[in-house]
């Protein structure tokens, strides 16, 4: 007797769909994502679930300036759960909107910053001679420097504001990209399928756009994933040093700040709260790089 029952059709295996599961086998990459996605939805929404606009004059009462986590407000309307400032914000408001503002920073200075480096690392790697000279020493003669110092400078000569500490950290992070990018097209340069490109005719930006950068974009993603993290603290250390963001537009290295004089006289929720946000932010984004790492990467991966 014969069977009737015909075979299902295989599952497709997309790249992505491999990618996907590879990424998510990970419990701790798992965590980290999820952890991260959670804080940019709060980011995202933060005007809407806020209890308070904290940058409200009209919504503030210096009536529930420093109050403790868990006490009422003045008026008895509401309860601050994580407590208030000086000027009497929600603490929790505050870091919503702090957030907000920190990852803004940071993925947009990491994505401008990776486009830039990129395209002059791939441009540098394929043409060499003296384009290559030239673009590699000034990225040496910056990465000579502290990044924070030219962070510093830059924010002395152009003040404060959210473009303009974009752009110092624009300014700080293009180098890590362009020696990557540059070392990555020297291999691929040598390659036979390039060979055969330029023995075509190809032109040298068609093939630094269809051959080169699909081959040499991995190791840069894993590298712009540290950086938002990286760029995240560099701004909160730049905002507490009080050369970052503006009171108008504080993130949640200004919010530590602004708890920090407090602390010896036990109002410690001024700066642990926005502090433990910002621990949360960085970590969260480690861990889902460092497993981005292992998976773009396997030979990488820990035994």
């Amino acid at each position: 007797m014969t069977s009737n029952s015909q075979p299902s059709a295989p599952t497709a295996d997309t790249p992505l769909r491999r990618f996907l599961h590879d990424f998510f086998a990970s419990r701790i990459a798992a965590l980290g994502s999820l952890v991260l996605l959670l804080l940019v939805l709060v980011a995202l929404f933060a005007p809407l679930i806020s209890p308070q606009n904290p940058y409200d004059l009209m919504a503030l009462d210096v009536m529930d300036s420093r109050l403790e986590p868990g006490k009422p407000s003045s008026d008895g309307k509401h309860i601050f759960l994580l407590g208030t400032d000086e000027q009497g914000r929600d603490m929790l408001s505050a870091i919503f909107y702090g957030l907000r503002i920190s990852l803004i920073v940071g993925f947009s200075s990491t994505v401008i910053a990776l486009f830039i480096g990129l395209g002059l690392g791939l441009l540098a790697g394929y043409k060499g001679g003296r384009v290559e000279v030239l673009i590699m020493r000034v990225a040496d003669i910056q990465l000579s420097f502290p990044s924070i110092l030219i962070a510093l400078i830059l924010l002395a000569l152009t003040g404060q504001g959210v473009s303009k500490i974009i752009l110092a950290l624009v300014l700080v992070q293009w180098a890590y990209y362009a020696r990557t990018a540059r070392s990555a097209a020297l291999v691929e340069r040598r390659k036979e399928y390039i060979e055969a490109a330029v023995g075509l005719g190809l032109s040298p930006a068609r093939i630094i756009w269809r051959h080169l950068l699909p081959n040499c974009l991995p190791p840069l993603i894993v590298i712009a994933a540290l950086q938002v993290a990286s760029a995240i603290s560099l701004e909160a250390t730049l905002s507490f040093l009080g050369l970052g963001l503006p009171v108008t537009e504080p993130s949640l290295g200004l919010l530590i700040a602004n708890g920090f004089q407090y602390l010896l006289s036990g109002k410690y929720w001024i700066s642990f709260f926005p502090g433990l946000a910002l621990l949360l932010t960085v970590v969260s984004i480690n861990l889902v790089a460092d497993h981005l790492r292992d998976v773009l990467n396997p030979r990488l991966q820990t035994q």
